[in-house]
């Protein structure tokens, strides 16, 4: 009788453990980080974690808790329905200079897993942003600006279609700098 109950106690066990949903069966996230690139010191920065309903019931986002202080985390309230997305924010002080990465732990309604989500990016000083935004614009130069002019020409009975360039150093042109 006790291994009879043995057996049965290791099947329901074995079952409930199977039977857990995990967070890849019910919820897509369209990225896991976010890299935010360079931004001011003193300025809060926002990213936007997107998260598609894979499932077959609504999904409801528990909790989205940052791992520090300096990170304040929001996220869809209402349940998500099959097919559909929310969101998730994480919005970074950025008060101190430095390369920074954040995460922040989401919990799922009838999901036991928690998922680690990431914010990163480098906090520069007025000055060093003011350069580096500098730097990352186009700029503006004079190039030549090539026109090609198609015409048809009758040469002994043939017609023949002859392609002529011309350049022109008048011409203002966006290039990147990137």
């Amino acid at each position: 009788m006790k291994k009879l109950f043995l057996s049965l106690s290791v099947v329901a066990l074995s079952t409930f453990a199977f039977a857990q949903k995990k967070v890849a069966d019910v919820v897509k996230f369209k990225s896991e980080s976010i890299d935010m690139g360079k931004i001011p010191q003193g300025t809060p920065a926002t990213a936007t974690f997107t998260v598609t309903n894979i499932g077959k019931e609504p999904l409801i986002i528990e909790t989205a808790s940052p791992t520090c202080g300096c990170t304040i985390g929001n996220y869809t309230k209402e349940p998500i329905l099959p097919g559909k997305d929310g969101t998730i924010t994480a919005t970074y002080n950025a008060s101190n200079l430095s390369a920074f990465e954040k995460h922040m732990n989401v919990k799922f309604a009838g999901v036991d897993e928690v998922k680690s989500i990431t914010l990163k990016g480098e906090v520069l000083d007025a000055d060093a942003y003011t350069k580096y935004k500098a730097a990352a614009a186009p700029s503006t130069v004079l190039t030549p600006a090539t026109t090609t002019v198609t015409k048809t020409v009758t040469k002994h009975g043939r017609k023949k279609t002859v392609k002529t360039k011309t350049k022109s150093n008048n011409t203002v042109a966006k290039v990147s700098t990137k």
